[in-house]
């Protein structure tokens, strides 16, 4: 009987490199074809910035992702030890795409020895090592630093990373550590008396109280009656089973939410029959601050398929407010930047579908990037950009 199992195990087994292999074999030649595709310059008929974009958006992979992909599709072209390894399936992709980061027609037969022992985080490792920038190039750290934050799936938690240059890193450090050395102590929540947690943990519980103190501090003394506060979207009465929820957060409970309530600011916002918000109509084009919420809650970023982008955005009137359009939640889309003067100065379109932005090509077809399975239906559907006086008919 065991031998049975054994030989059984050992055909799964043998299918699973089979099938990888032709995956990776279909990977290499995918980067082909992008490498291929890019020097077309598809991006600028399709409204995206740039390639990497422009493949995010047509197969939803992240925009990390592919510039991964497209960086790998060119370096491939001079690397044919790699791709061969590649499209035999004796490297995976992932291992791949952080070889061509610094693997040379020179180094690459060594390197595919070394990468087949390793794991892929090791490459990821020695490919940030290498390009690490020299000295020369140390100003740009400064446009590499970010902060970003994601909540888990179920709610409770928030996760933080950051990239900072050194200046701005130490002096974050040292108001962390300030700020942690005058809180006062806290036992762990549902811990009993005699637990003693390691001084490496408690230091960096004491880190994150001090940031949420920080914060705090800092949005405390803003003179401006609108300032970035914590926003929950909740109604009066809601009970168990309904609750609020932060603005690009989480759901919680109403009770949290009741408490949070005991010492906030309230603002009521009037809506229609259907629960969206009411606007100010003609009365101005710009758009106030707690409708700004209301757009960002619904839109949550840049609406231009595959965008995404949530920083330094813009409210569109999709019927112009100069040509007689309201200032209303049914009117207003965000963009970012880039994709706002592809309306204004490049003939694109948008309109909304319910509650869901829609974006029309200048000649007037609905942008819909795709992919479709071949043969089941177009990747484009004439669609026409509906009139001013239609955007409430779903298209």
């Amino acid at each position: 009987m065991a031998d049975d199992h054994s030989s059984a195990d050992d055909g799964v087994f043998a299918r699973i490199d089979e099938l990888h292999a032709g995956i990776c074999a279909q990977q290499r030649e995918l980067l082909r074809c992008v490498a291929l595709c890019e020097t077309h310059k598809p991006w600028e008929r399709d409204g995206y910035r740039d390639m990497a974009q422009w493949l995010s958006g047509r197969l939803g992979i992240s925009t990390w992702a592919a510039r991964r992909w497209v960086g790998a599709a060119h370096a491939l072209e001079e690397l044919p030890r790699i791709s061969g390894a590649l499209g035999g399936g004796a490297l995976s992709l992932d291992k791949v795409l952080e070889l061509c980061r610094f693997a040379t027609p020179e180094t690459e037969t060594r390197l595919i020895k070394w990468a087949r022992r390793v794991s892929a985080a090791a490459i990821r490792r020695r490919a940030d090592v290498h390009n690490c920038p020299s000295p020369e190039d140390t100003g740009a750290a400064d446009d590499a630093r970010f902060l970003r934050w994601w909540w888990f799936e179920d709610g409770n938690l928030m996760g933080l990373e950051g990239l900072f240059p050194a200046g701005q890193g130490a002096a974050i450090a040292a108001a962390l550590r300030r700020v942690a050395d005058q809180l006062p102590e806290d036992r762990p929540h549902g811990s009993g008396e005699h637990l003693e947690l390691p001084a490496e943990i408690v230091l960096e519980q004491r880190c994150a109280d001090a940031l949420h103190a920080l914060a705090s501090q800092s949005v405390g003394a803003d003179a401006d009656a609108d300032r970035a506060t914590v926003v929950v979207h909740t109604t009066l009465g809601a009970r168990d089973g309904h609750g609020g929820e932060i603005e690009s957060g989480p759901v919680i409970h109403p009770e949290l939410a009741r408490r949070l309530s005991c010492d906030a600011r309230l603002q009521f916002v009037l809506t229609d029959a259907d629960g969206n918000a009411l606007g100010i109509g003609r009365a101005s084009r710009n758009v106030p601050p707690w409708l700004m919420r209301e757009l960002r809650h619904r839109d949550y970023g840049c609406t231009f398929p595959g965008c995404g982008t949530r920083a330094f955005l813009q409210a569109h009137h999709i019927w112009h407010w100069e040509r007689g359009g309201p200032t209303d939640l049914g009117n207003l889309v965000l963009t970012c930047h880039f994709h706002h003067k592809l309306v204004h100065e490049h003939g694109w379109g948008v309109s909304l579908n319910g509650s869901a932005a829609q974006w029309f090509r200048p000649e007037g077809r609905h942008f819909n990037p795709g992919p479709d399975p071949p043969g089941r239906w177009p990747i484009e559907r004439v669609v026409t950009s509906p009139e001013p006086d239609q955007l409430s008919i779903a298209v």
